[in-house]
């Protein structure tokens, strides 16, 4: 376990989820990746299994059981990094909105510098 992870909010990303968890696990700096996604009828999550061999220990996966919207796939991913003590939690999405590479930034920030939030 590393001190920081990224969740990640799935639903239909079957095209971007290897790859930005690839874009992830590639950094420099370790994160652990937590993907929430809302039982994707493309099989997102079916992906993220066959990944998770790959990435053993920092790929994890929660599956909720329909589309919950976006802001409760974040809450639950919140509780669920909280509950394993990560002093770092970030949030991205998954179609590269988001530079994966900004996450090195964010965490130098968080940890060294003077940002708490």
């Amino acid at each position: 376990m590393t001190d920081g992870i990224v969740i990640i909010p799935t639903y239909n990303e079957i095209e971007n989820i290897e790859t930005i968890i690839r874009a992830v696990c590639s950094l420099h700096k370790p994160f652990d990746v937590l993907i929430v996604d809302d039982n994707s009828p493309d099989h997102t999550a079916d992906k993220v299994i066959a990944l998770q061999n790959e990435f053993q220990d920092r790929l994890f996966l929660e599956k909720r059981n329909k589309k919950a919207g976006l802001g409760t796939a974040y809450v639950h991913g919140f509780q669920w990094a909280l509950a394993r003590q990560y002093q770092f939690v970030f949030e991205m999405d998954a179609d590269f909105s988001h530079n994966p590479a900004d996450l090195e930034k964010l965490y130098q920030a968080c940890h060294f510098g003077e940002a708490d939030v």
